[in-house]
């Protein structure tokens, strides 16, 4: 038995570009954290986890971090509070900066570091209130509200890794469910779903909540316009985002208005997977997956490495 690396080397200055690239649109959130930092302290998520490996594909987690806004939207509680008390209208990549690193920082970050944000997002949660177009009070640190936003996390990271790089075993499904638990907790997200099968019985009793909103469609332009990814990747930008509807679930899609504009084509299609695929090869020594390992005392290429028998 032994082990093979998967890793895609790149040429020193190609690397060192996209490396300063992608740490810079993490970095410039406001919100600085050192992965490597404290040594050997474990995550909230093992190293071993099916989440380790999945988080670390950038392609797949901006496709699936579309998918989960665009389901958190369906709900007019959870959209109004986004959208009438958060930045991201005025300044969208900020709050873009701050949603992705607070992702990596929840699977890759020490204990402390993770719980330290956490309950700094709580706080600021429990300021959020107000009252929707239909006359619906709110908080957003109401238990209904934090489930289904875990859960439209879990589906979106989820549903992209599947669809465009690799094909989960049901068995993986309900790992990375599992896994997501401890950070479910502390966010007070106590019944957010454990398992798939969990997962699809929430879609079902949310369906009569979900409805379109021009706010889906005004969301869907900005992100077309954002310089959201690295330069180099820039013009995969509007295909990433295509491929983030169409994972949603059919009748979701149906719901939320979004028509054949928004399907990929199979050319496009084609050129996702090969950018989602690729992404899972790609080291980068800076990236948070990278620096947690070497916290840890693992290898760089450790979440790149595969068992050969």
């Amino acid at each position: 038995m032994f082990q093979t690396s998967n890793a895609f080397p790149l040429p020193g200055l190609l690397h060192d570009r996209l490396d300063r690239a992608a740490t810079d649109l993490l970095g410039n959130g406001g919100l600085k954290i050192d992965f490597s930092q404290p040594v050997g302290e474990p995550a909230l998520v093992t190293a071993d986890s099916v989440s380790w490996r999945i988080f670390k594909n950038q392609v797949s987690m901006f496709i699936g971090g579309i998918t989960a806004v665009l389901l958190e939207f369906a709900e007019p509680k959870v959209r109004d509070g986004v959208w009438q008390h958060s930045t991201f209208r005025q300044d969208a990549l900020t709050r873009l900066q701050r949603t992705g690193l607070a992702a990596m920082v929840t699977v890759y970050g020490a204990h402390s570091q993770a719980e330290a944000m956490i309950a700094g997002v709580v706080r600021r949660h429990g300021k959020v209130q107000g009252r929707t177009s239909g006359g619906e009070i709110y908080n957003a640190n109401d238990r209904d509200l934090l489930d289904w936003v875990q859960a439209t996390a879990g589906f979106g990271f989820m549903e992209a890794y599947h669809r465009f790089v690799r094909p989960l075993l049901p068995t993986e499904r309900d790992a990375l469910f599992r896994e997501a638990l401890p950070a479910a907790k502390l966010y007070g997200a106590a019944s957010a779903p454990r398992s798939q099968a969990e997962l699809e019985d929430l879609f079902v009793s949310m369906g009569p909540r979900l409805e379109p909103s021009p706010i889906v469609e005004e969301f869907l332009g900005i992100m077309r316009e954002v310089p959201a990814i690295p330069e180099p990747a820039r013009p995969l930008q509007g295909l990433l985002i295509k491929a983030a509807v169409e994972i949603l679930p059919h009748w979701i899609r149906h719901r939320l208005d979004l028509g054949p504009e928004w399907s990929l084509n199979r050319l496009e299609r084609a050129t996702v997977v090969v950018a989602a695929r690729s992404a899972d090869r790609l080291l980068l020594r800076s990236s948070p997956p990278v620096q947690a390992c070497r916290r840890l005392g693992l290898p760089d290429d450790y979440l790149y490495q595969t068992i050969k028998r």
